[in-house]
């Protein structure tokens, strides 16, 4: 084999090795994905071994024997729908495609992160449809979408490869909160069901015991050891800067106040349980991001952090 043809064929085995590496359950992670490519992480199950919910059914609420008083569900009223999703089926599929009103709507939930965001499925003007990659950055889901299969950071609200590579999507308002508190305050709304289409014991929690230790399962990129990892805050962002309001400094500011931020006057409402709301000056509703803390700063390290007076 001459000198030139050695040199070709471990060129190619050479890029081959590179393509492989950079192929993760299916997907492929080019040099120019948005986030570190050595940052990204295979969860465990393959592609779709965490199935999201694509036909969600729904009870009543105030019919519903399914869901216990106390248990957290993620809490919706957008465009004349109100829904509530247990935290204890979210910790089995992490997404349900859903319609609010006729209009396509993604929930999603990554049990790692405690971080429960809701979505227009709308992305210029087209429905997309979404699933669990199997795959994390920083310990958070990574989504992808069944019509380009780009994946998706659930915490950066953005395509991070793939043909949409940059789109961002439009974030819902969302609480986490208790059930008897929601259906008290939303005695109309609708709960979704158990009858999810898969064989799952819900009354199980796979992550018993994970929020209240300080372990985190997957490397992330940073850290900050001002509060516990798995405290629980609610964050938000106005162009571009970020802000957390931890739980812990929350309880001690009351239950209506006003805060300034990014240059914007704020109504900080806490309604419940976890319910922590924002409003801008003209009665818009912000939307909060309820995660743990390590989660929220590992994606905005720079992120202001409200303290109570």
């Amino acid at each position: 084999m001459t000198a030139l043809r050695r040199a070709a064929l471990a060129a190619t085995l050479l890029a081959s090795t590179a393509a492989a590496a950079l192929t993760m359950n299916g997907f492929e992670i080019g040099a120019d994905a948005l986030v570190p490519a050595a940052g990204i992480h295979a969860g465990g199950p393959p592609r779709d071994g965490i199935p999201a919910i694509t036909a969600p059914k729904f009870d009543a609420g105030r019919r519903s024997r399914e869901v216990a008083a106390d248990e957290w569900v993620l809490g919706i009223a957008w465009n004349g729908v109100t829904k509530a999703y247990p935290i204890a089926i979210m910790n089995y599929h992490e997404i349900v495609n859903d319609r609010f009103g006729g209009e396509p709507v993604i929930v999603t939930f990554c049990p790692l992160c405690g971080s429960g965001i809701a979505y227009s499925a709308r992305v210029d003007g087209r429905v997309l449809h979404f699933g669990v990659s199997g795959l994390l950055y920083n310990s958070d889901v990574l989504l992808y979408d069944r019509e380009t299969e780009s994946l998706w950071s659930q915490m950066l609200s953005q395509a991070v490869t793939g043909p949409l590579k940059g789109s961002r999507l439009q974030m819902l308002p969302l609480v986490q909160t208790r059930w008897s508190a929601w259906l008290a305050q939303h005695p109309d709304t609708l709960v979704l069901s158990r009858d999810t289409g898969y064989e799952r014991d819900y009354d199980r929690d796979p992550y018993s015991g994970y929020q209240d230790s300080s372990g985190v399962w997957f490397p992330v990129s940073r850290k900050d050891p001002r509060y516990h990892p798995k405290e629980r805050v609610i964050g938000i962002g106005i162009d571009g800067r970020f802000k957390a309001y931890p739980m812990a400094e929350l309880s001690r500011a009351g239950d209506r106040f006003r805060d300034r931020f990014a240059g914007r006057e704020l109504e900080v409402r806490i309604d419940g349980p976890g319910q922590v709301r924002f409003f801008l000056a003209d009665g818009s509703e912000l939307p909060g991001v309820p995660s743990y803390w390590f989660a929220w700063y590992a994606f905005h390290p720079d992120t202001e952090v409200f303290q109570a007076d």
